[in-house]
């Protein structure tokens, strides 16, 4: 890309902008985990058990903190789903509030924890 500016005959002002918005690095993305439960839900008192007390302590908790929404309850203004949330738990990842991602039920914390680094890996900008 700098070879192109150097041999760049035209180097008016709205080339040198184009050129430093193509090579300024993106800005992260707020990431959340939008966490939909419900009263009653077996697998989401375990996941309040297992992993809630420790998540926001973890990378992930601090790359992606948990937000919580009741699934009867009407979604948030500005919050995009790729479709909708059917069962619980369902915990969507989220990217400037538009579906990045999706793990639908609680497998236990030994798969939890490296399905969400996935995920987050993928959602977030290479450095």
């Amino acid at each position: 890309m700098f070879k192109f500016w150097r041999q760049s005959r035209r180097r008016s002002p709205l080339a040198l902008l184009a050129f430093l918005a193509a090579a300024w690095p993106a800005t992260a993305a707020e990431l959340r985990l939008v966490m939909f439960e419900q009263p009653g839900c077996v697998y989401c008192d375990r996941w309040n058990t297992e992993i809630a007390p420790q998540y926001p302590l973890t990378d992930e908790g601090k790359a992606a903190p948990v937000r919580r929404l009741q699934l009867r309850e009407p979604l948030p203004p500005g919050l995009e789903l790729a479709r909708p949330v059917t069962f619980t738990p369902t915990f969507v990842l989220t990217a400037d509030d538009v579906e990045a991602g999706r793990l639908e039920g609680y497998p236990g914390e030994d798969f939890f924890w490296p399905l969400l680094a996935g995920l987050i890996a993928v959602a977030e900008p290479a450095p």
